[in-house]
């Protein structure tokens, strides 16, 4: 087995690893079906994307200068480890945004159109619905793209508000400002649309990939059982006195909260250790405590003018 640096650095690799996929996915997306027709979205991609259409300032001078600033607001709040991956993300974002542009270019060095003329509605559903499930890969991986990204992050820290929703009123902000610039109603609903389809895909992505579902296992060999899951996943379980109707035994039964990509793994265990074990699955709608979410409510302090002394 691992150690737990040898855990703490497969872990840090994987979060890497996942954090590049997203933005490569993001950037191209954006650069193929978004920038073509002039569709501002939000974050601060879309407030680079109405510079540079207004003035023409490069897209990723912009998006990197802003994003700079914001990152030393945000250094303190959210902590080294988170920052890091944000600032990792923040250099590889610029640098694909800008080769993305580079590569995806027409025969007359244009933005490359390969949805044609006319079709910015179906362009909007395209890019937006990959650009909204890469940046849910990204925060999965505990990054960001930085920007408007951060916001959401230190709001979400604090308040149980999901990402999606701060990004949306943030993002819908961003997305109003173009109608000085463009006077351009059908863009300004194309944007509100960019908005709705992007933090939607971005929060179905978190979700269905947060999601934990608890185990239930009756089997004659828990000890086993629990030791393996213990060692593969680092997940602790509780074990619960159980007395069979039926047969009248005295039995324990295991009850384990895991995230639901590890069910196949929990089967896998399970069956190669008791093939005739009993197991129930559901799903949870929360967990929270170490090793999943953090409970996110404000706990008011009493004023000591308040208290009693007996």
């Amino acid at each position: 087995m691992y150690s737990t640096r040898e855990k703490f650095l497969l872990g840090e690799i994987r979060d890497y690893l996942g954090i590049t996929f997203g933005l490569v996915l993001f950037s191209f997306a954006w650069t193929i079906f978004l920038l073509p027709y002039h569709i501002v979205t939000g974050g601060i991609t879309g407030i680079a994307a109405i510079i540079y259409y207004a003035s023409g300032i490069p897209i990723d001078a912009t998006f990197f200068f802003i994003n700079v600033v914001l990152l030393v607001f945000a250094l303190k709040i959210l902590g080294w480890k988170f920052m890091m991956k944000t600032i990792y993300a923040i250099f590889m974002l610029t640098f694909l945004l800008h080769f993305a542009q580079e590569v995806c270019k027409d025969g007359q060095g244009q933005a490359l159109n390969i949805l044609g003329e006319n079709n910015a509605f179906m362009a909007v559903i395209v890019g937006c619905s990959i650009t909204g499930s890469s940046l849910g890969i990204v925060f999965l991986f505990n990054g960001s793209t930085g920007g408007t990204d951060i916001i959401a992050a230190i709001v979400n820290k604090y308040h149980n508000i999901s990402l999606g929703r701060v990004l949306t009123i943030v993002d819908f902000v961003i997305v109003g400002s173009t109608i000085p610039i463009f006077h351009d109603w059908q863009m300004l609903i194309l944007g509100f649309i960019t908005i709705v389809i992007e933090c939607g895909m971005l929060d179905y992505i978190m979700n269905i990939m947060r999601q934990s579902v608890q185990f239930l296992i009756f089997s004659k060999h828990h000890t086993e059982i629990c030791k393996a899951i213990a060692d593969a996943t680092d997940h602790t379980m509780t074990l619960l006195d159980a007395h069979g109707w039926y047969t009248g035994n005295e039995m324990k039964v295991v009850c384990i909260l895991a995230k639901r990509r590890e069910s196949p793994l929990i089967f896998r265990i399970i069956k190669s250790i008791d093939p005739q074990a009993f197991v129930s699955q559901s799903s949870v709608i929360g967990v929270y405590g170490e090793g999943f979410d953090t409970i996110k409510a404000k706990v008011e302090t009493p004023n000591r003018n308040d208290l009693t002394t007996y």
